[in-house]
């Protein structure tokens, strides 16, 4: 999360009252109203986003009329929270089948933690792209190798491929067994249009 002071223009000092005033005249500049059919609809509703949690933060921490501590002191404590429960909204998105949700969720933020990795690799693998579902994962363990379920993810994928690859060389299935069945079908099929009459492939 960005300083909220910074979010609404004011000092880390100032008052509830100043505090209020500068979010109303915010909400008032980048209510969606102002921005219909508009291409920068997007950016004022990512910005409305921003203001409404930094309000929301400098209104839960007032003590008797004071915020308790500055936001240099609780900005870890409340960043790890509000980590977590994104990356929960995340988790239930891809659980859901909502995967567009859950990518767009990813790329809206900038911590590129080992969980942001391993969820884009979820995601990765969900749409079916496998080489950097695995990629993800991978760096996803090797930021924090004590983590078991990155591990296992990898762990499955690593024993997925190598199933894929066993069965795929047990069967004989190659490139060139593939261009002389290919061959083969064609050659029958001309020679059954020839039989009734007909010409597949005219040089032969």
């Amino acid at each position: 999360m960005k300083n909220p002071y910074e979010v609404l223009g004011v000092r880390e000092n100032a008052s509830e009252e100043e505090i209020k005033k500068a979010y109303r005249e915010l909400v008032k500049k980048y209510h969606p109203d102002q921005y219909r059919d508009n291409p920068l609809s997007g950016l004022a509703e990512e910005k409305l986003r921003e203001i409404n949690e930094a309000y929301d933060y400098l209104m839960k921490n007032q003590s008797g009329g004071n915020r308790s501590g500055s936001w240099g002191q609780s900005r870890e404590s409340y960043g790890s929270r509000n980590n977590n429960e994104f990356y929960s909204q995340v988790r239930r998105n891809i659980q859901m089948g909502n995967i567009s949700a859950a990518e767009s969720m990813l790329n809206s933020t900038n911590d590129r933690s080992a969980e942001w990795y391993f969820l884009r690799g979820l995601v990765f693998q969900r749409r079916g792209w496998y080489d950097e579902a695995y990629s993800s994962i991978q760096t996803a363990v090797n930021m924090d190798p004590s983590n078991f379920e990155y591990r296992n993810a990898l762990n499955q994928m690593n024993m997925s491929n190598a199933a894929y690859r066993q069965t795929a060389y047990g069967r004989g299935y190659s490139r060139n067994d593939d261009l002389c069945t290919l061959c083969q079908f064609l050659w029958c099929a001309d020679c059954c249009c020839e039989c009734t009459g007909g010409d597949l492939i005219g040089c032969c």
